[in-house]
């Protein structure tokens, strides 16, 4: 538990200055894919079992859709919707969520 959490504040810090240089502008245009199940204003929505992800660190948010692609984090709802993104697509979206 401890690894766990000391390997998540290390990516954290690591990812955290890439995830702040991009464009929060385009993460808004991605995020129309999001609103379905988190919610206009990342609220969430507890009868899709979608939590809410206002106000998460970007970090955060980057680390989970890039284990939610690679599989390391199971959710099948999920991955019909990011699939297909790049990278990037991740950090945009990551640098828009973290300011809602």
């Amino acid at each position: 538990m401890k690894l766990t959490a000391l390997a998540l504040i290390t990516l954290g810090i690591f990812s955290m200055n890439s995830v702040q240089a991009q464009s929060v502008a385009n993460g808004k245009t991605l995020y129309n894919r999001c609103v379905s199940c988190h919610g206009e204003n990342g609220e969430g929505k507890k009868s899709m079992k979608a939590p809410r992800i206002a106000g998460q660190y970007d970090w955060y948010i980057y680390s989970s859709l890039v284990q939610f692609k690679t599989g390391e984090r199971k959710n099948p709802d999920m991955l019909p919707f990011i699939k297909n993104l790049k990278d990037s697509d991740f950090k945009d979206l990551a640098a828009y969520i973290s300011t809602l």
